[in-house]
């Protein structure tokens, strides 16, 4: 699919195959006409391989997949996905509340493995903007494009204190399920108390990965805290609340996305039962010698080798202490963090940034540039700062991308309108306009 520039321009060029923009790529050709193609750097689609563990499950609904939301006849939907695999009567059987991550893994794989305007092995380098579209330079050759989508994901966070020390010993929990991995005899600790943490903590102390002589399970939240998944709670993840959170005074914004924090990024129940139950059973019911540590309210400060394994130091916000750790396996569930695509590099001069280095974006999640207004770039999974809670959430994504293609586009190929909620979050009528009135 290589083009020569004086031949074709894409309509639309997206950076990264992953959840979101694959989204983006389902609508497209099922709905429209637009020239466009999604460049993807690996040989085929992955989604946090690390990260498919055992009785790892998704904390969205699979209705809330890539497409049903604003195409419900979409042939790239859950159900879609489940009748092509004849399984779909099993699954109802099943009764799942939840699916498990490998099966939204597989789903997303069977979508991007199908689509036509997704290409494999075709690594972005380089995007140059040339005044009139965008120079796209990829491993595979070079290619226009009047507009971008950038999907390019999140990178592991990894803190100060352990980056001198990554390694087979110290690593990220994204790296978890890709290698074969011993930790018979070994101090284990995990970093981090969100759902990867959590995950991670059930299958060592079920032991999948031999029995650990130790485990600690260190985090900074005041407790092993459930996600938030209450009906009310998930009026956040509506069309109407983002409309409403993008009106809002920035210090406000903040203060909503702080306060929302385990509506997205708590455990959920399932999980914290069951690590509760197997504590029990191992401990209060055979009256195993405890080997296993929750430790909450802290935060690591230190990571420094010693003989034999790890010294960690952590700060307790509790005891305002600095507490002693020892450990042969530090594993990282501390998330993610989103730098600039190496690629936009010579664009992002171009880019309106916030005080904070954030892009600036529209409420149709355009990023806000000098470039010309007939050139857009679109990002996914770049605005929670601006669009709220649900932003980095598959929640809202197949409404996120109908409204990109509908910009795009410059007409409503989508119908994204929605009835009022349950919540009103703003009153139109205010005191002061009553006031006058009275």
């Amino acid at each position: 699919m290589e083009m020569n520039h004086h031949k074709q321009c894409l309509d639309l060029a997206g950076v990264g195959v992953g959840p979101f923009n694959l989204s983006v790529a389902a609508l497209i050709d099922s709905k429209t006409e637009l020239n466009a193609c999604f460049f993807e750097g690996r040989e085929s689609f992955s989604w946090h391989p690390g990260l498919l563990l055992d009785n790892t499950n998704m904390q969205t609904m699979f209705l809330k997949d890539l497409v049903t939301a604003v195409d419900p006849q979409n042939p790239y939907s859950f159900l879609s996905y489940l009748v092509d695999q004849k399984k779909f009567y099993r699954f109802l059987s099943a009764e799942l509340s939840c699916i498990s991550r490998h099966e939204f893994s597989d789903y997303l794989a069977w979508t991007a493995h199908q689509l036509s305007n997704v290409m494999f092995s075709s690594r972005v380098e380089n995007i140059e903007y040339t005044g009139e579209a965008f120079e796209i330079e990829t491993n595979n050759g070079s290619y226009l494009a009047k507009n971008l989508c950038i999907g390019t994901g999140k990178v592991p966070f990894i803190p100060d204190c352990a980056k001198p020390h990554i390694s087979d010993k110290v690593f990220h929990a994204a790296e978890m399920g890709l290698r074969d991995r011993d930790f018979t005899g070994k101090r284990v600790m995990v970093v981090g108390g969100g759902q990867s943490g959590a995950d991670i903590f059930l299958n060592v102390l079920n032991g999948k990965w031999g029995k650990a002589k130790s485990l600690d399970w260190l985090s900074r939240r005041s407790n092993f805290q459930p996600l938030d998944e209450a009906a009310f709670t998930n009026e956040f993840f509506t069309p109407e609340y983002v409309e409403t959170f993008l009106d809002l005074d920035p210090s406000v914004k903040q203060s909503e996305i702080d306060a929302q924090k385990l509506t997205s990024d708590g455990v959920t129940q399932a999980a914290l039962l069951a690590i509760y139950r197997e504590l029990y059973y191992r401990f209060d019911v055979l009256k195993e010698d405890k080997w296993v540590r929750l430790l909450p309210h802290r935060t690591v400060s230190a990571v420094d080798n010693q003989p034999g394994g790890f010294s960690i130091q952590s700060h307790n916000a509790l005891s305002q202490q600095v507490e002693a750790h020892e450990a042969d396996i530090i594993i990282l569930a501390t998330g993610f963090s989103s730098p600039y695509p190496q690629c936009l590099k010579s664009i992002l001069p171009l880019l309106e940034l916030d005080e904070k280095g954030r892009y600036g974006m529209t409420p149709n999640f355009e990023l806000k540039w000098k470039g010309s207004a007939d050139n857009k770039i679109f990002a996914v999974n770049a605005g929670m700062h601006s669009h709220g809670i649900a932003e980095p959430q598959l929640s809202l994504m197949a409404w996120r991308s109908a409204r990109i293609i509908n910009q795009l586009c410059q007409k409503s190929v989508f119908d994204i309108e929605s009835d009022k909620g349950m919540i009103e979050w703003v009153t139109e009528r205010l005191v002061t306009e009553y006031a006058k009135a009275s």
